[in-house]
C-alpha cells in the first residue's frame, strides 16, 4: 500500500500496486567481516528506468497525483542500477581572501561539483594549473553534502544545484557558473529550467602575474641565436633516462645493470651502476660522472689537447693585454659527442671502451621521441643473465605477527637466532621521563549506567603509552582503579596479522573535544590538568591545537567579514576600556557562532580563554617556621646526626669563609649530605632562608636552620603532605574563566584594519 506525501491518512488518500507480484520480507541478518549482526539497511526505492527522470528520494509529480488510471506496468529498477555512472558536471568558482598580496585583495578559484545520481553523493575537485603554487586536485571527497544551518540535518540533493545558483559546501560559498551538456539535458528531462552558462570573473591574481610577467617580444627580422644559456632555459630538469647494461668478460666480470641519464639542459651524459641485493658490491655506484661523452676513444689526452671552443688568433704580446678571436663555427673540434638523436632502445654506445647496451626507457623519454622524432616502438629488450653468477634478488619477507608477544619481540626472533631485547629511544626517555599528560573522558556507551563513569586518561611521553584509570564513585556499582594497563595502543582499522609494524596514538592524537577508540571502547575527553594545558602550550609545534598564532589566524579569517557585529555581540554595551572581561561560555558561543565546530575545536577554545585570561594566579606564601618544623620532622623520624658532615661540607665549598653563598651551592649541599628532605621541601626551604640584596643565602642561617639543639626551636607538627599541604604549590586552575576582550581585540588586528580602510 503506497501513501500520497502530504495527505493524512484517510480512505481515497492510498492506493494498492496491483502490478506487485511479489512480496518477499525484508533481509534482518547479514554477515560482515566474519560477524553476525541485525542489519539495519534500508532498501532503497525502486525507479521506473522508461519514466520521468526525478531523484528517487523526491515526492512525486502533482500532475502524477491527480491521474484517474491505476499506474502502468513497468519493469522497475533500484535507483543505483538506474542511475549507474550518471554524474551531473558544474562548472562553479570560489573567492578565497588574500591577506599576502598587496595588489589583490582575493582570488578566484574555479572547480568542478560532480553530484552522482546513484546514491546523491559530491565531490568537488580543482583543476590542476601549472605554475599555480596553490596545492590543487580533490577539495572535497565524495560524501554526502549537509546543508548550512538551520537545516544542517539534511543533506544536498539535485534542486539545489542549477546555473547561477549559489551553494555552501562546509565553510565555502560556490558560485555555479555552467555545466555540460548530459546534466542541462537531464535537469530539463526533470523539468527544471536551467539557464544559460554565466561567464566566469578574472582572477587578479592571475591578471597580476600576467602583468608582470608581459616581456618586450624580439624582432621578427632578426635570425634567432643558439646560445647554451638558452638550451639551459628551455630544457632545465628534462633528462631522458634508458636501462641499459655492460657485459663485462672479464674472468671475474659478470653483467653490469646501468642507468643511462642524458641531460637536456647541456647535452652530458651520467651513468650509474645499480647493485643488486648480495652482490657483494658496495660504496659509490658512479659508472660514468656527468660530462659528455665522446663518440670515439683512442686513449687519455694529453692536458690541453682537447678543448671546448677552437681559437683563431691570440693578439698582445704579454700576460695582461692577452686578446683572442674564436672560431664561431668551431672548425677545429673534430671530436663528436653523443647527442639525443644517437640514444635508441638497442643501440650501444661506446663509454671509453666499454659497449653499453640500451634496452629500455621511461615513459617522459618515450613522449620526447614521439613528439621530437616520430618513433612509436618503444620494446624493451631482454637482459643477458650470467649462468656462473647467482643473484638472489629476492626482498626479504617477514611471516606476519602471530599474536604472541610484541611486534617487535617477533621481528627479532625471524631476524636472528639468538634475538635481541628491542633498543629503546634513550634520548626521548631522558628528556621525557616523568611527563605524563593527564586528560578526564567519558565513556560513549549505549549502555546508560556507563555513560556516567569518568575515567583519566594517562599519556607516558617516554615511550608513547597509555593508561586508564576509573575515577570510583558511591553508589555507582563500578570498582575504581586502572581500567587500562600501561601498554601502547594500535591505531583502529589497521590489520593485526600482518608483516609491519602497525602506527600507535601519539601525544598530539589528544586534546580536550576529542573522540578515540581504546581497546574496542569510545572515550570522549572533555577536560585536562594543568600540566597537560602547560606542556601543549610551549610546545605549539607538535600540538596544534595548542598553537596560538594558528588559531588566531584562523579566528581573523572568520570574523573579519563581521568583524563589528562579533563585537557587539560580545559586548552589547559597546564599552572597550582596557579592564574589558567577558566569561568563557560567552567568547566560546560567539566563535561558534561563525566557525563550525568542525573547524574551531574545544581545546582550541580553551588555549584562547587561557592566553587572554584576566584572572591572576594568587601568591604563594612560605610560613618560615611551618617549613622549618617540617623540616625537622623529617630530620627526627630519620635520626639525622650529620650536623658536623654539613659544616665541613659548607666549609669545603666556602674557603675564604664568606658570610654569603649562592642558592645553588645550598641546594649541592642539600642534596650531597644526603638530607633526608624532598625536593619540594628543598624549594621551600631556600625559599625562607635570608637572603643578602643580592640573592645570595646566610651561610649562619643554613647551619641554625637545621640545628636540632639550639635554644629558638619550634614546636612540633603532625606529619603533614609537604608537596602540597605545607606550602600550596596547587596549580592555578581557574586560569581562562575571564578573557580580557580588549587583549583579545588587539592580537586579533581587525580594528586598526577598519580604520586604514576608512581613511
Amino acid at each position: 500500500m503506497l501513501r500520497l506525501p502530504g495527505m493524512p491518512l484517510l480512505p481515497g488518500a492510498q492506493f494498492h500496486d496491483y502490478t506487485k507480484r511479489r512480496h518477499p520480507r525484508q533481509q534482518t541478518l547479514m554477515h560482515y567481516q566474519g560477524i553476525h549482526m541485525l542489519s539495519d539497511r534500508r532498501e532503497p526505492e525502486l525507479v521506473d528506468p522508461m519514466g520521468m527522470v526525478v531523484d528517487p528520494k523526491c515526492p512525486p509529480v502533482p500532475s502524477q497525483l491527480n491521474t484517474l488510471w491505476a499506474p502502468r506496468a513497468v519493469y522497475k529498477q533500484p535507483p543505483w542500477l538506474t542511475y549507474d555512472k550518471q554524474v551531473l558536471c558544474f562548472n562553479a568558482y570560489f573567492k578565497e581572501h588574500l591577506t599576502e598580496v598587496f595588489h589583490a585583495a582575493y582570488q578566484v578559484r574555479k572547480v568542478k561539483i560532480y553530484f552522482y545520481l546513484e546514491d546523491g553523493t559530491m565531490q568537488v575537485t580543482e583543476p590542476k594549473v601549472e605554475n599555480s603554487g596553490i596545492p590543487q586536485g580533490c577539495l572535497v571527497h565524495r560524501q554526502h553534502i549537509p546543508k548550512p544551518a538551520p537545516n544542517q540535518y539534511e543533506f544536498i540533493n539535485v534542486f539545489d544545484l542549477n546555473v547561477d545558483a549559489v551553494v555552501q559546501i562546509f565553510d565555502r560559498v560556490y558560485h555555479i557558473t555552467g555545466c555540460d551538456t548530459f546534466t542541462r539535458q537531464f535537469l530539463n528531462r526533470a523539468g527544471i529550467v536551467v539557464p544559460e552558462a554565466l561567464q566566469e570573473p578574472n582572477d587578479p591574481t592571475t591578471e597580476l602575474r600576467k602583468r608582470s610577467g608581459l616581456k618586450q617580444l624580439p624582432n621578427a627580422g632578426a635570425l634567432p641565436k643558439k646560445h647554451s644559456f638558452a638550451q639551459f632555459l628551455e630544457f632545465d630538469r628534462r633528462v631522458l633516462k634508458f636501462l641499459g647494461y655492460w657485459n663485462d668478460n672479464s674472468e671475474y666480470g659478470d653483467v653490469r645493470r646501468l642507468e643511462i641519464c642524458y641531460y637536456l639542459a647541456d647535452d652530458t651524459i651520467d651513468i650509474k651502476e645499480k647493485y643488486p641485493p648480495n652482490s657483494g658490491r658496495e660504496g659509490p655506484n658512479t659508472f660514468l660522472k656527468r660530462d659528455k661523452l665522446p663518440k670515439e676513444y683512442s686513449g687519455t689526452p694529453l692536458p690541453g689537447q682537447q678543448t671546448s671552443i677552437t681559437l683563431l688568433n691570440v693578439l698582445g704580446s704579454n700576460m695582461r693585454d692577452v686578446r683572442y678571436i674564436t672560431d664561431p663555427l668551431n672548425a677545429g673540434q673534430n671530436q663528436t659527442f653523443y647527442t639525443d638523436e644517437d640514444l635508441r632502445i638497442g643501440a650501444v654506445l661506446n663509454v671509453f671502451g666499454r659497449s653499453v647496451v640500451l634496452t629500455s626507457c621511461d615513459h617522459f623519454t618515450q613522449q620526447y621521441y614521439k613528439e621530437k622524432y616520430g618513433i612509436q616502438e618503444f620494446t624493451a629488450q631482454p637482459i643477458p643473465v650470467r649462468d656462473d653468477i647467482r643473484n638472489n634478488t629476492r626482498d626479504r619477507r617477514l611471516p606476519p605477527y602471530n599474536g604472541w608477544g610484541t611486534y617487535e619481540d617477533s621481528e627479532g626472533n625471524c631476524l636472528s637466532v639468538e634475538p635481541k631485547a628491542p633498543q629503546a629511544n634513550f634520548q626521548k626517555l631522558l628528556k621525557y621521563d616523568g611527563c605524563i599528560l593527564r586528560f578526564e573522558a567519558k565513556l560513549l556507551s549505549a549502555v546508560r549506567e556507563n555513560c556516567k563513569r569518568s575515567f583519566v586518561i594517562n599519556y607516558y611521553l617516554a615511550d608513547d603509552t597509555l593508561q586508564i584509570y576509573e575515577q570510583a564513585r558511591r553508589n555507582s556499582g563500578f570498582v575504581g582503579g586502572e581500567f587500562l594497563k600501561r601498554a601502547r595502543v594500535p591505531l583502529p582499522g589497521q590489520p593485526k596479522f600482518s608483516s609491519s609494524r602497525p602506527e600507535y596514538y601519539k601525544a598530539h592524537d589528544f586534546y580536550i573535544g576529542a573522540t578515540h577508540s581504546l581497546k574496542d571502547h569510545i572515550f570522549h575527553i572533555i577536560s585536562a590538568d594543568e600540566f597537560t594545558l602547560l606542556f601543549m602550550e610551549q610546545h605549539p609545534d607538535e600540538f596544534p591545537v595548542s598553537n596560538i598564532k594558528t588559531i588566531m589566524d584562523k579566528i581573523r579569517k572568520a570574523v573579519r567579514p563581521h568583524y563589528k557585529e562579533f563585537v557587539l555581540r560580545c559586548q552589547p554595551d559597546g564599552n572597550l576600556d582596557e579592564n574589558t572581561n567577558i566569561s568563557y561560555d560567552t567568547l566560546r558561543s560567539m566563535l561558534l557562532c561563525y566557525i563550525p565546530k568542525e573547524s574551531l575545536l574545544n581545546h582550541e577554545i580553551v588555549t584562547v580563554c587561557r592566553y587572554f585570561s584576566a584572572e591572576q594566579a594568587p601568591p604563594q606564601t612560605h610560613d618560615r617556621n611551618t617549613v622549618r618544623a617540617a623540616a625537622h620532622l623529617e630530620l627526627k623520624r630519620s635520626l639525622w646526626e650529620g650536623e658536623q658532615e654539613l659544616l665541613e661540607h659548607l666549609s669545603h665549598i666556602n674557603p675564604t669563609c664568606r658570610a654569603y653563598i649562592s642558592e645553588s651551592q645550598v641546594r649541592s649541599t642539600l642534596r650531597g649530605c644526603r638530607l633526608p628532605f624532598t625536593i619540594e621541601l628543598i624549594e621551600d626551604i631556600l625559599k625562607v632562608l635570608q637572603r643578602n640584596e643580592l640573592g645570595e643565602i646566610e651561610v649562619r642561617d643554613v647551619l641554625g636552620f637545621f640545628s636540632l639543639h639550639s635554644e629558638d626551636q619550634v614546636p612540633d607538627i603532625v606529619p603533614v603532605n609537604i608537596a602540597f599541604e605545607l606550602c600550596p604549590k596547587l596549580p592555578f586552575l581557574h586560569k581562562g574563566r575571564l578573557v580580557n576582550f580588549n587583549a583579545f581585540l588587539h592580537n586579533l588586528g581587525l580594528e586598526e584594519e577598519l580604520q586604514r580602510a576608512n581613511n
